[in-house]
């Protein structure tokens, strides 16, 4: 069984409620794994990730990880 390489990963905390948003930024953020205020989920640093962040920013914010 081949291992998986550590990859790097960014931790994403919820800022911003998503009462008054459009679906499509609601779901953005389920898809996250965000769905209440202040919860926090780390996640594989990927281009898709990356855009997800880029589309909700207003709602979330990006955590150290030090």
């Amino acid at each position: 069984m081949a291992e998986k390489k550590a990859g790097k990963s960014v931790t994403v905390e919820q800022i911003g409620s998503p009462i008054r948003r459009p679906k499509n930024q609601r779901a953005t953020l389920v898809g996250l794994g965000l769905n209440k205020m202040h919860r926090r989920r780390t996640l594989e640093d990927t281009p898709e990730v990356r855009g997800m962040i880029a589309k909700v920013s207003h709602l979330v914010r990006v955590v150290d990880n030090a």
